[in-house]
């Protein structure tokens, strides 16, 4: 008759990482605020500001869904991976959530790559139905492969950029003061940010917010569908991923 020997231990990092981006994407997907940011109001913005264009003729030099479906792909990396995450982490803070997980055998590195890897997943999904729209409405699509691969790392840069940003405020300020912050700057970059919008369209200021993680997302996934990598875009995300990273790690508070 063999005897249980009980082995304890923690579970393999890899797993642990899996089951915690499981459980804040699903997190995500089952709160309706989440999904009014994340999905309703991209695609709100998208099919409006298509028939709006059309409307008013306004010149973006192209077809306007093909100029305007990139754009709010990057509205969707942005409102996950900067207000949607500030504002969970910000309250994850408040009730001492962040604190309970830290003393468990989840090291605070693996929470924070189940976040970014549950807003990955996330933005699959916002990816999937966006464009599904957009195709609907007449998008032809990225161009090519080099079209896909710049997608991929537009996003991916941009979600490292924004995450870092949100993470800062989060790890920073009150719940509600995060809460008013992060909407009042999705807000901001919405309307002048050149996230939808080419930098372009927004006269002498195109220079100045083609500098701005907004707009350097809008520029790389605009490009990137059109068939090219815009390396430069990509490298200002980078730089904001950095620093924004850098601030967090000094100025993030668990409790």
């Amino acid at each position: 008759m063999s005897t249980f020997a009980p082995a304890p231990g923690a579970a393999p990092v890899g797993r642990q990482l899996l089951t915690q981006a499981g459980m804040e994407a699903r997190l995500m997907l089952r709160n309706g605020e989440q999904l009014l940011i994340a999905v309703v109001i991209p695609v709100i913005v998208l099919v409006g500001a298509v028939r709006g264009s059309e409307k008013v003729g306004l010149d973006l030099g192209g077809k306007p869904i093909d100029v305007l479906t990139p754009g709010v792909l990057a509205l969707a990396v942005m409102s996950t991976a900067f207000t949607s995450l500030a504002i969970a982490t910000g309250f994850e803070r408040r009730y001492g959530v962040l604190k309970r997980l830290g003393t468990a055998p989840l090291s605070r590195a693996t929470l924070l790559g189940g976040k970014v890897l549950a807003l990955l997943v996330v933005e699959v999904f916002q990816f999937v139905v966006i464009g599904g729209v957009g195709l609907a409405l007449g998008w032809s699509g990225p161009s090519g492969v080099v079209g896909v691969l710049g997608v991929v790392l537009a996003a991916l840069c941009g979600t490292a950029a924004f995450a870092a940003l949100g993470m800062l405020l989060a790890g920073s300020l009150r719940a509600e003061a995060t809460l008013a912050a992060a909407n009042l700057v999705y807000l901001l970059l919405l309307a002048g940010g050149a996230v939808v919008l080419p930098a372009d369209q927004y006269g002498g200021l195109g220079d100045v917010v083609r500098w701005l993680p907004s707009g350097a997302l809008g520029e790389a996934m605009r490009t990137a569908c059109d068939g090219a990598i815009a390396v430069r875009d990509l490298v200002v995300l980078a730089a904001w991923a950095v620093a924004g990273s850098a601030l967090t790690a000094r100025t993030f508070k668990w409790e």
